[in-house]
């Protein structure tokens, strides 16, 4: 089967009242494209989520649709929350844990580029449990702002505490630099790479490797020279029962330099995730979310868009 038409097998121009039901009323959630609802298969009575993404006119001046066009996705139901809530219901949180959580997460990553797709938005509440059992397993989603990457990516990402790329550019532009290339801010799918690092610290401990004490609805300037200059260390109250392995995957994926940060395939290899020692220290981060770090990080400072 050509590639073409296995896409088209995945693409249905019929009514999907035809095969689902829609509840109207039950939204899981709302992003920049669209809300997700409940959907059920009629076939199979399994419980779905629907993501609806409305095509809205960008300017005045275009010529307007008679018919607008909606593109319906259905992907399975993810119901046992994101990530960091998971860690903060959990007691006993372990390295362990951590680690595995870690690897399910590179596993996705890892699909992704191999397609040479930059996710460019890998942010904890993009990443959520199967159900609520203890084994279940984590997920990548929302690849709304994905790009492939053919080392031309300029746009801004869009949460951008969880992204170096970001603060560069904005640095830039507030320093009035004049650009003398065509392309002057690019960046590439290693940009996924930063983000996971910034995850793994915060799983370990429960509070951010760059932070502030100015909160503002703008990321504070101590802040910003942090994340630029890569300026994090490991706390001794917090770090001192971590492995040595753990804080060296986070000194190697929170590199400034891109070329110098761990690719997907390093990650995958790095000893911290395919070590056969138990690691069953219970880590701080559960109690530290729970009792003020969860609050920060949604803390509404990064506009989308």
């Amino acid at each position: 089967m050509s590639e073409d038409n296995n896409a088209d097998k995945f693409i249905k121009e019929t009514s999907i009242l035809e095969e689902y039901n829609i509840n109207w009323t039950q939204k899981l959630g709302a992003g920049i494209s669209g809300p997700v609802r409940v959907c059920v298969k009629k076939s199979s009575q399994e419980r779905l989520a629907l993501k609806i993404l409305i095509d809205r006119p960008k300017a005045r001046n275009e010529v307007r649709l008679h018919m607008m066009a909606r593109l319906l996705i259905v992907m399975e139901m993810m119901e046992g929350g994101e990530l960091f809530h998971r860690i903060s219901q959990h007691r006993h949180f372990t390295e362990k844990m951590a680690s595995q959580v870690t690897k399910q997460i590179s596993e996705a990553l890892e699909h992704c580029h191999c397609l040479n797709i930059a996710h460019r938005d890998l942010k904890p509440e993009n990443l959520l449990f199967k159900d609520n059992s203890l084994d279940a397993p984590v997920k990548l989603c929302d690849f709304g702002f994905a790009k492939i990457d053919q080392g031309d990516l300029m746009t801004p990402q869009f949460t951008p505490y969880y992204v170096l790329e970001a603060q560069r550019r904005h640095q830039k532009e507030k320093s009035g630099i004049i650009p003398t290339s065509p392309t002057p801010y690019t960046y590439n799918k290693s940009c996924d790479l930063w983000s996971l690092g910034v995850i793994i610290y915060v799983m370990l401990c429960g509070y951010p490797p760059f932070y502030s004490k100015h909160h503002s609805r703008t990321i504070p300037k101590d802040m910003r020279k942090k994340i630029m200059t890569g300026s994090f260390d490991f706390p001794e109250d917090e770090w001192s029962q971590i492995s040595e392995m753990a804080k060296d995957i986070v000194r190697k994926l929170l590199k400034v330099k891109p070329e110098e940060r761990l690719t997907i395939e390093g990650v995958l290899a790095h000893p911290w995730l395919n070590c056969t020692e138990a690691l069953d220290n219970v880590l701080p981060s559960a109690q530290m979310m729970m009792d003020k770090v969860a609050e920060c990080l949604k803390y509404d400072i990064f506009p989308h868009g």
